[in-house]
């Protein structure tokens, strides 16, 4: 809890009281806590309302964490070995030369409406996330299937070709382009994840992007639990499945998934009892949390990245001298210390440090007078001739924070302005899809420890690539010489080779790597931290006879 500072008991009440009415946490004398603990019902804040819930559409952390719930791929994660599960797959194998997979589909797995879950249910979804026509951003985390990068380039027509194949109503076996000692952690992401035919193409054509099929009278998955209600900018919230496989072993009835873009009210509600999980917390919380033995906040370390990108196509962003000045003048270790109050790791490089097998290069550093004088061959010394240019963010505390940190690194050390505009999720998506932006904040978390799930975005067709960085020998790299790798060793000397080379061109600014920071109840079981902070909501509990930890102002 909070301490409240040396104040009449009168004062005390009062101020309890307006808490109370300000948080609308007292009415009733119960919080979505302490009656979620009783029922079952796991509130969780979302960070944002959800684009879709489509998984061959979305890319943003609040919509993957429904998806989580609602979809299952042929295999899972445990939440703290991060090893790889049974999911709608009983069981697999691997042919000798680890090229070939079978999958054996549970025969008790069912969809959300009831239909039996077969192999063709992954054939179709997996084609349909690879259907050029689909504009999937993710599609490239699948191309190690054989003929996947020709079939989602539109080079392959015949979906026939791809190296997916049902053997019988339960079996289904992918062939690789090469042995990929990864490839399996990835089917159990959501762009693998399967989606029900019948219910797709009753809304409209199969690759169709937003249609009604996601509606909550319309939807069907097969995840542990179903859609239950969707109000927009209120809340989502998902209900145990009957037909799941495993439902005896599902420990939540409900999920509330709160979309709480602000994070002084999500430590708000928190405090007051009415989340179980936060998405975030605000940096000028922490500190006061840190002191408690029996504090809620956790924190952790995350396969994630934060960094800045330039549109590329914009001058004088086109110009790499300009971007790696911009890139030279921001100082890392101050920002980190100062701002997030050393709660992240300052980075140089895209791929997190902490990385298995991997070491990034060592090249972006904090050089002012290197950077003015950069700054000054491009043609702006001292700022001169600057254009008024814009960068964006997405709605949060934390982000307009830094954006200000860094808005004001330019201004001494380089004499240049930038404009700061915040924007709500979905616009602000849009923006990047389009490429309508000049500079703006990004964030990439991992779907496993490969150094691959960070540098396959910037590939020249990677859907995630907003920046248009295009070159020849980085995609060599990532989408022929690298996956055709056995040894893990040359592997990752060529990984580095095409990270030195993205690091050199300059179209993003690697800021810090992540780690994660919630608030959790006490009472919530079987959501572990780990490296890439994820749930696995079929083995989340809540446990009813744990008090709700309730703060005060």
């Amino acid at each position: 809890m909070f301490p409240l500072p040396n104040r009449s008991k009168s004062s005390r009440a009062l101020a309890g009281t307006l808490l109370c009415l300000t948080l609308a946490a007292c009415s009733a004398g119960e919080g979505n806590v302490a009656s979620g603990n009783r029922d079952g019902v796991f509130h969780l804040g979302n960070g944002t309302e959800p684009q879709t819930i489509d998984p061959h559409v979305m890319s943003g952390s609040p919509e993957v964490r429904i998806a989580r719930a609602l979809f299952e791929g042929l295999v899972t994660k445990n939440p703290w070995t991060l090893e790889i599960e049974p999911g709608a797959a009983e069981r697999w194998e691997f042919s000798e030369d680890r090229r070939v997979m079978t999958f054996h589909i549970n025969p008790g797995a069912r969809w959300s409406n009831g239909d039996p879950v077969t192999a063709e249910d992954f054939n179709w979804s997996l084609r349909r996330s690879l259907d050029p026509n689909m504009g999937n951003q993710l599609a490239y985390t699948l191309f190690p299937i054989k003929g996947a990068q020709d079939y989602a380039r539109g080079d392959l027509e015949d979906p026939a070709s791809l190296g997916i194949e049902v053997l019988d109503r339960l079996t289904l076996q992918i062939t690789l382009d090469n042995p990929d000692p990864y490839f399996l952690a990835l089917l159990a992401t959501y762009p693998a994840y399967p989606v029900h035919r019948a219910t797709v193409e009753a809304h409209g054509k199969a690759t169709d992007r937003y249609t009604r099929w996601t509606r909550v009278e319309n939807f069907v998955g097969n995840g542990p639990f179903v859609l239950k209600e969707w109000l927009l900018n209120r809340r989502l919230v998902v209900e145990r499945s009957p037909t799941y496989w495993n439902r005896d072993k599902v420990g939540l009835n409900q999920i509330v998934f709160h979309p709480v873009e602000n994070g002084v009210s999500e430590e708000k509600m928190f405090r007051s009892g009415q989340l179980h999980f936060t998405n975030q917390v605000p940096l000028s919380k922490i500190a006061s949390y840190e002191r408690y033995a029996n504090s809620p906040y956790r924190q952790a370390q995350w396969q994630g990245t934060y960094y800045l990108m330039f549109n590329t196509l914009r001058q004088p962003f086109n110009d790499e001298r300009v971007r790696r000045a911009l890139t030279m003048a921001i100082d890392r270790e101050k920002l980190v210390a100062t701002v997030l109050g050393g709660t992240e790791v300052p980075t140089g490089a895209l791929v997190p440090p902490h990385t298995p097998g991997y070491n990034s290069p060592d090249l972006l550093r904090h050089d002012p007078e290197q950077a003015r004088a950069l700054l000054a061959e491009a043609g702006y010394p001292n700022g001169e001739g600057w254009p008024d240019l814009e960068y964006i963010f997405n709605t949060s505390e934390n982000h307009r924070k830094i954006a200000v940190a860094v808005q004001q690194m330019w201004k001494d050390e380089l004499n240049v302005r930038v404009t700061l505009a915040n924007q709500e999720w979905k616009v602000y998506l849009d923006s990047l899809d389009e490429k309508n932006y000049d500079l703006a904040r990004m964030g990439w978390i991992a779907s496993d420890l490969d150094p691959a799930s960070f540098l396959n975005t910037f590939t020249t067709d990677s859907g995630i690539n907003r920046t248009s960085f295009s070159d020849a020998r980085y995609d060599e790299i990532m989408l022929e010489l690298a996956p055709g790798t056995a040894d893990p060793v040359a592997r990752a000397a060529l990984m580095h080779e095409a990270e030195t080379i993205l690091m050199k061109a300059v179209p993003m600014i690697p800021l810090y790597t992540y780690n994660s920071k919630h608030l959790v109840q006490p009472s919530v079981k079987g959501a572990p931290a780990n490296v890439l902070d994820i749930f696995n909501f079929r083995y989340v509990s809540l446990d009813p006879d744990t008090p709700v930890w309730v703060g005060e102002e």
